[in-house]
């Protein structure tokens, strides 16, 4: 059956918007946690001397809520460490910036990641464009790290189980070395893939007694230490 345009228009004025509108866009997904975002990177970085515009930048876009347990979702964006399981933590967002920062990253450095954890420093990394390879330990976290940066596009983060201690060798040298668990001592084999002019932070100490973040740079074969600050974290772990 025939039906006049005029007549179907007169009776459906959606239809007649969406031809003179054209498709109607789809609504964009709110984030309720960007306000808290915002106000995290404000009062805990910028507020406490974090200046890196591009670690500013991916603090800002990265969703921390979605590296975490979603019974501490709401603690996110908190001053705090939070437990991710097996008895590891995420860094509170203050310590994320300050190792992120201090390395000076960039698009197309290459970075190595020891302590995958839930993937939050990793992604931080990502987003400040570096290209990311990141080892973890403990089987189930480096599996949930490497699917949880997949699914929230941060595909470019190379994910990988295993002992640290040796770094990957297959690509390196690395323009910077970030540790995320404390170890005794500076464990060789990342210095040897450690780029000349490349940096390296890591926290140095035992458990229970003082730690402090150390910052090393290479240049040629001499390596210059700093401290940075005392910190906690948990300790560097090896296989069996």
């Amino acid at each position: 059956m025939a039906v006049n345009l005029r007549s179907a228009l007169r009776l459906c004025p959606l239809l007649a918007a969406a031809i003179l509108l054209g498709p109607i866009p789809a609504v964009a997904e709110v984030d309720p946690f960007a306000a808290a975002r915002a106000r995290m990177v404000e009062i805990q970085l910028e507020r406490r001397g974090i200046t890196d515009p591009a670690t500013l930048r991916a603090m800002r876009s990265v969703p921390r809520h979605r590296f975490v347990d979603p019974a501490y979702a709401d603690a996110a964006y908190d001053d705090l460490p939070l437990p991710i399981g097996h008895g590891q933590t995420i860094s509170q967002p203050y310590m994320v910036a300050c190792m992120t920062e201090v390395i000076a990253p960039a698009p197309g450095r290459r970075i190595l990641e020891i302590g995958t954890g839930s993937g939050y420093q990793a992604a931080v990394l990502a987003a400040t464009g570096a290209e990311v390879y990141s080892i973890e330990i403990i089987p189930q976290l480096a599996a949930g790290a490497a699917e949880r940066l997949r699914r929230l596009g941060y595909g470019t983060v190379e994910v990988r189980q295993g002992d640290g201690y040796f770094g990957w060798p297959q690509h390196a040298p690395f323009d910077a070395i970030v540790v995320t668990a404390a170890a005794e001592f500076i464990p060789p084999p990342l210095l040897e893939q450690l780029k000349d002019g490349g940096r390296m932070v890591i926290p140095v100490g035992t458990p229970f007694f003082v730690q402090t973040l150390m910052l090393v740079e290479k240049r040629g074969e001499m390596l210059s230490t700093r401290s940075l600050m005392p910190v906690r974290f948990v300790p560097f772990r090896r296989s069996p």
